[in-house]
C-alpha cells in the first residue's frame, strides 16, 4: 500500500487514578508514594534534596508505625504464593514468568521475616535524627543555629550525606520491597475493561463482591478528573472539569467520553 494511503494509528496517552477501597491498601499506596520520593531525593548531590530525603524518611516512619504491617504483608505474600503455585501444571501459563514470579515471592517474605520490630523502630534511638525530626514540625526550625551539627552534617560531601541515608533506611529495605510486590500483584489482578461515562458519570453494581482498589485511565488529552464514593453494593464515579481560576467548586463534566477501568482484588 502506497504511503499517502495508510492509516496512521493515534496512539492515546492516559492519565491512571488510583482509588483504594480499605485503609490496609490506603496505607500501602501512601508508603509507596513516599519511598518513590525518598529515592528520588536520594540519588540527588545538593543538601537540600537530603534534607527532603529525611524529611520523607519520618514521614514513611510515621505512616508505616502500624504494629501489624509487616505480618499483614507476610500473610498475603503466602497466600499468593499458595495461589500461584496452583498454575504450575495450567496449560497456557508462562512458566518462566510463573517461575520468576514465585522466586520474587519467596526472596521478598525471608528478607521480610528477617526484620524485627515496627518499622523504623531503629530510628527511634538515633539521638541526631530524632531531634531534627522534632525541629521539623517548627516552621524554619532546622536553621543551621538552631541545629549547628545538623548544619555540620550538611556541609559535609554529597557521598558522604548519602552513605548515612542509605545506612539508615536500609533496615526498611526489604518493607518497601515487599509493599512493591503486593501492590504489582494487585494491580494485575481484574480485567480492564473500557467503559462509557455517560454525561460524566460511571455507576457499577458490585453484587456484594468486596474489591481492594479501582484504577481509572482517563485519556491524558481530556480535561477532567474523576471523583469516587463506593460501597458493598455499587461504585460511582463523577468526572469533573477542573477549575483553572482556583475559585470555587469544580465544573460538573455534561458530555459522554470512554474511560478504562479495572477492579482488582487480591
Amino acid at each position: 500500500m502506497p504511503d499517502d494511503q495508510m492509516l496512521e494509528t493515534e496512539v492515546v496517552q492516559y492519565t491512571t487514578y488510583e482509588f483504594p477501597l480499605n485503609e490496609r491498601i490506603r496505607t500501602l499506596l501512601r508508603l509507596e508514594d513516599l519511598f518513590h520520593k525518598f529515592d528520588f531525593f536520594l540519588v540527588q548531590d545538593h543538601r537540600l534534596d537530603h534534607h527532603s530525603a529525611l524529611l520523607t524518611l519520618f514521614e514513611i516512619i510515621e505512616v508505616g508505625s502500624r504494629a501489624d504491617l509487616k505480618s499483614d504483608l507476610l500473610q498475603e505474600l503466602e497466600r499468593q504464593g499458595q495461589q500461584l503455585s496452583q498454575f504450575r501444571e495450567h496449560p497456557g501459563v508462562d512458566r518462566d514468568v510463573l517461575e520468576e514470579t514465585l522466586r520474587s515471592i519467596d526472596k521478598v517474605s525471608y528478607n521480610l521475616a528477617q526484620c524485627s520490630g515496627r518499622l523504623g523502630h531503629h530510628l527511634r534511638d538515633n539521638e541526631f535524627l530524632m531531634i531534627i525530626r522534632s525541629r521539623c514540625s517548627i516552621p524554619g526550625g532546622v536553621c543551621e543555629f538552631d541545629l549547628p551539627s545538623y548544619h555540620r552534617w550538611q556541609s559535609q560531601a554529597a557521598p558522604v550525606r548519602r552513605a548515612d541515608i542509605e545506612k539508615w533506611f536500609e533496615p526498611m529495605r526489604p518493607l518497601a520491597k515487599a509493599i512493591d510486590l503486593v501492590l504489582k500483584i494487585l494491580r494485575h489482578s481484574g480485567e480492564l475493561l473500557t467503559t462509557l461515562a455517560e454525561k460524566g458519570s460511571f455507576t457499577q453494581q458490585t453484587s456484594g463482591k468486596t474489591f481492594q482498589m479501582l484504577r481509572v485511565d482517563i485519556p491524558a488529552h481530556l480535561p477532567v478528573v474523576p471523583e469516587f464514593s463506593a460501597n458493598k453494593y455499587m461504585i460511582w464515579i463523577r468526572f469533573n472539569m477542573p477549575n483553572e481560576q482556583g475559585v470555587g467548586k469544580n465544573n460538573p463534566v455534561e458530555e459522554n467520553f470512554e474511560f478504562k477501568m479495572r477492579l482488582c482484588n487480591l
